[in-house]
């Protein structure tokens, strides 16, 4: 098999309408991948049989509604390439994604994931993007731990790596992919293509980064991340301080609406930190 072969899992859930450009994207682009890979997550929007009728060469993967993480890990597992990539099904590639992915990940070997820049359209509009969330290369696990630092739908991933820290963690409703880069950044470099190689679509009132409380999901990934053994001394300090500071934040929150024995929980989890 080509080491370079390339497979992409798109996850999706009664987005019908959407898929249809996201799958656009991914045919127009000016290196296909070796798989296209779609779980349909229990939709009842009709998604399947509606690309079984169009879309008869994709890989379809039908499953009870278990969640965008256990979508995600059945379409990892039944990719058959060496590198794995992820599109979200509101989310677009531009058409050079996977060829300048590829390319530079042949040009740096050492590198087992790559992520790139993106444009944020929201509404239909284009945004500009924050500058906390400008893509950074290297030894990244303390620029992840913040917020989210890595978009899935700009990854591509050695599969070997899953092999080493697991798969999305189908415990987690939301900040699944949070919980990932912790895991990775703290084992591996991480490659960046320095220009925009999707459009990442928000405003839809499905996604999971508009629930609240996501904080409350990111102490469950750093208190896991702690707990793993795989930090070295500097890592492990970085991520108290923010374990720290995440918990001071849900525990205030928690306070000021009444939620006082949540809050006391969340200050626990503070005060235990060595």
């Amino acid at each position: 098999m080509d080491p370079f072969s390339l497979a992409v899992v798109i996850p999706t859930f009664n987005r019908r309408p959407l898929l249809e450009r996201c799958l656009d994207s991914v045919h127009a682009q000016t290196r296909c991948p070796e798989e296209i890979i779609v779980v349909d997550d229990g939709s009842t929007d009709g998604t399947a049989d509606w690309i079984q009728t169009l879309f008869p060469s994709i890989k379809l993967i039908a499953q009870e509604n278990r969640g965008v993480s256990a979508a995600r890990n059945a379409g990892i597992q039944a990719a058959s390439c060496e590198w794995i990539a992820f599109l979200d099904s509101d989310d677009v590639w531009l058409p050079n994604k996977i060829e300048a992915q590829i390319s530079a990940l042949k040009s740096n070997p050492e590198y087992k994931i790559c992520h790139s820049e993106e444009r944020w359209i929201f509404q239909g509009k284009q945004k500009r993007v924050p500058p906390a969330y400008r893509k950074q290369e290297g030894w990244i696990f303390e620029n992840c731990l913040p917020l989210c630092a890595i978009s899935p739908s700009t990854a591509v991933i050695h599969r070997s790596i899953f092999e080493t820290v697991g798969l999305f963690d189908e415990s987690l409703p939301a900040c699944e992919d949070y919980d990932l880069w912790l895991r990775i950044a703290c084992r591996y470099p991480v490659l960046l293509v320095d220009q925009p190689l999707i459009e990442k679509h928000g405003g839809n009132p499905d996604q999971l980064s508009n629930q609240r409380g996501l904080d409350s999901y990111r102490i469950h990934a750093l208190q896991s991340i702690l707990n793993s053994g795989h930090l070295n001394s500097e890592y492990r300090k970085s991520a108290i301080e923010t374990l720290r500071s995440k918990c001071d934040i849900v525990a205030n929150a928690a306070e000021k609406s009444g939620r006082t024995k949540e809050a006391e929980r969340f200050r626990n989890i503070r005060d235990q930190l060595r």
